[in-house]
């Protein structure tokens, strides 16, 4: 691969992870400043929040006549997630691939914020669940597609998951055949730290 695209993935990495820490230390200051104004906090908060009947009345008609629509989403989600959950707890010890821990994309706690009412609640709740299993099918699928087929697409694609910049390149099969072995190893070396 051209070494200025490496050193660009090498440098989107580190910027990732500088972003991730400053992430959790906004978190953090955000939950010291939630502990010490617990009571004002959530005082405050609830001044902001929109009563059932005014929200469903400031509703257009057609959010409400498709939201069925979109609550039905909860079915597919669901079969999605129990689909992949028993198909990673099932191949991929065989393939010595490490198990995405569900635990860690599908995420809840939006709905517990006292500004929102019932439907929002709902809707945080929905959001979180759809997102967060779109999230882990797509780390499961992506460590399925780094241990089967590690290439490159031919044509540039969008929002390539964070493994994609350790594939192959399209075309190259000496490269593929020398570093199979090798990726499917970073694997093994991950499953023993996790250990």
């Amino acid at each position: 691969m051209n070494p200025n695209i490496d050193d660009l993935h090498a440098r989107i990495r580190a910027l990732q992870e500088e972003l991730e820490g400053e992430y959790r230390k906004s978190l953090d200051a955000l939950e010291q400043k939630r502990t010490e104004l617990a009571g004002q906090f959530k005082q405050q908060q609830k001044h902001y929040k929109m009563g059932l009947l005014r929200f469903i009345a400031r509703s257009r008609p057609f959010v409400i006549l498709t939201a069925p629509i979109i609550y039905l989403g909860w079915i597919p989600f669901f079969l999605l997630d129990v689909f992949v959950t028993v198909y990673q707890t099932l191949c991929f010890p065989i393939y010595r691939i490490p198990k995405v821990k569900r635990s860690d994309f599908v995420v809840f706690g939006r709905e517990s914020l006292p500004y929102l009412n019932l439907i929002e609640k709902f809707n945080c709740l929905y959001c979180s669940y759809g997102n967060g299993v779109a999230a882990y099918v797509r780390e499961i699928s992506s460590r399925t597609e780094q241990y089967w087929c590690p290439i490159k697409y031919a044509k540039r694609i969008p929002q390539a998951h964070g493994r994609y910049s350790e594939f192959f390149d399209y075309g190259d099969g000496e490269a593929y055949r020398l570093g199979l072995a090798r990726l499917r190893q970073a694997y093994e070396e991950e499953i023993k730290k996790s250990q």
